[in-house]
């Protein structure tokens, strides 16, 4: 009997081992926390084509959407070019160095997103990104 205890026999105790399972949510966890975070708001326009892009994707990230009408949606809220300023002013107040992304239709007319991409640079907003699809 005193080599028994030497080497350690226990006695097992009584119970559920949970370690798994908790090991299980942990993985569901970030699996929904990556993907509930995916998504960039805003509406759905045609984008034109590019062989790569980049994407910009974080959660205080601004998305400007111009139309094929040539309408201005600043996440999918239509403002004009003054009230786009204004808001993204203000919004520049309270976090200085924030990403935004502009989306244009692909037969928009040009110079509407430059307009947009002008007033951007008077604001002085360093983290402009423009979105593309992919070319297929």
């Amino acid at each position: 009997m005193a080599n028994a205890a030497k080497f350690g026999i226990k006695k097992r105790s009584g119970g559920i081992n949970i370690t798994p399972f908790v090991d299980v949510l942990l993985v569901v966890l970030v699996i929904f926390i990556l993907t509930s975070n995916a998504s960039i708001p805003g509406i759905q326009v045609d984008l034109p084509k590019a062989s790569s892009s980049v994407a910009l994707e974080k959660p205080k990230t601004k998305a400007i959407t111009v139309d094929n009408a040539g309408q201005v949606f600043l996440d999918a809220y239509p403002v004009t070019l003054p009230e786009l300023e204004e808001r993204l002013r203000t919004e520049k107040a309270l976090t200085p160095d924030f990403p935004v992304i502009v989306r244009g239709d692909a037969s928009v007319q040009y110079a509407k997103v430059v307009e947009v991409l002008d007033l951007l640079r008077r604001i002085d907003l360093n983290q402009v990104g423009l979105v593309t699809g992919k070319a297929t």
